[in-house]
């Protein structure tokens, strides 16, 4: 076996161990065990675990961008690519609903150690981000493209977390028709009439609550005026 061979055998290893077990569950041991070769020669390639995360990160950017790039050759339309991403629940299922998303967990994880590493992780979700802001401004998004890659990260990351935690098959599926049928909303024009509407509801629904919010504060102060003046005989201020 070749030092480069082995040292792919090794990331490998370690990658698919760190999203089983966790980073900070991982042994050397435990990658060594795994890729069955001596510690001395484990040595050889790596002199600390810090070192193997950072392999490990840079092989799954290697890997989402090429299957980005992937998607966008098998895929001319924005909103096809985009549920390709969208499916990545269903064809993923089975992992994720035992370990959680492999993006989500490492992020999460770093996060929490606060480990050197946690940026350069991050750059995962900055990729997908990126990626689907792209494909939202093709749809003709651009003023929030950002926003919705956004969104639609939010939500896929929040059904892998729930789907881990209940083992739901059909809650899976159920999402990602309603992704979906989201999406569906940007590119049939009666979608994009409901979209609209859901715009410009969300913005009335805004001013309405700050207009409430400000006649709530007023009636108080009424109120505390009356409540004052009652106190003390209805004198504004009491001797």
């Amino acid at each position: 076996m070749t030092e480069k061979a082995t040292r792919d055998q090794i990331v490998e290893a370690a990658d698919r161990l760190f999203y089983e077990r966790g980073y900070d569950h991982t042994s050397f041991a435990g990658i060594a065990d795994a890729v069955r070769i001596s510690r001395g020669n484990f040595y050889y390639h790596f002199k600390s675990k810090d070192e193997i995360l950072d392999a490990v990160i840079d092989l799954r950017l290697a890997g989402t961008r090429k299957m980005l790039e992937q998607w966008e050759i098998e895929d001319k339309e924005p909103a096809a690519r985009i549920r390709k991403f969208i499916h990545i629940l269903v064809a993923n299922r089975t992992p994720i609903k035992r370990y959680g998303c492999p993006v989500g967990t490492l992020c999460a994880e770093l996060a929490k150690l606060d480990h050197p590493s946690r940026a350069e992780a991050n750059k995962l979700f900055t990729l997908f981000r990126t990626w689907l802001g792209k494909q939202f401004v093709l749809l003709g998004r651009r003023a929030d493209a950002d926003a919705l890659a956004m969104h639609l990260l939010a939500r896929s990351q929040g059904v892998a977390t729930l789907a881990n935690a209940f083992h739901d098959d059909k809650f899976i599926e159920y999402e990602v028709r309603r992704m979906c049928d989201w999406l569906r909303s940007f590119t049939d024009p009666a979608g994009r009439d409901d979209t609209a509407s859901f715009g410009r509801a969300n913005a009335r629904r805004a001013a309405s609550n700050k207009s409430a919010g400000g006649g709530k504060r007023e009636r108080t102060r009424k109120q505390a005026g009356k409540e004052a003046r009652a106190r003390t005989g209805g004198r504004l201020h009491p001797e």
